[in-house]
């Protein structure tokens, strides 16, 4: 089973995209901020990370930076409500980027698209961004 990173601070959003994404048929770890992500990284093995940007304790714009540093092959999609977020730097070394919505298709749709590209050997492309 894939197993996916979650990252996001607000509770209710947290809850909904974790139930969204086990319907899915993924495993899902759920964090609710960057350092927590960390701490989950350093002990278990994800296929892709959902990442929220604006968020408390460590943001996601630094989370990013760490994982380009040490987690390289593991597909990252940003996940924010703000479309200006595209322009950081930091996010083009994203695999996506995702807009929030109550559509959910949309980052269903990518996460089934990294996932499938990982496990197909395709390793990690450089930010295929899509905009939803």
């Amino acid at each position: 089973m894939d197993k996916i990173l979650l990252v996001e601070d607000h509770e209710a959003q947290r809850f909904l995209y974790h139930e969204e994404l086990v319907e899915e048929g993924y495993e899902v770890v759920a964090a609710k901020n960057g350092l927590e992500a960390l701490k989950y990284l350093e002990e278990l093995r994800f296929d892709v990370i959902v990442l929220d940007i604006r968020m408390p304790v460590l943001d996601g714009i630094k989370v990013m930076e760490k994982i380009t540093r040490r987690y390289k092959k593991i597909p990252v999609i940003l996940h924010t409500a703000y479309a200006e977020d595209r322009n950081q730097p930091v996010a083009l070394l994203a695999d996506a980027f995702v807009l929030k919505s109550s559509d959910l298709s949309p980052l269903k749709k990518t996460v089934k698209k990294l996932v499938q590209e990982r496990s197909g050997g395709k390793g990690k492309k450089k930010m295929a961004k899509e905009k939803h």
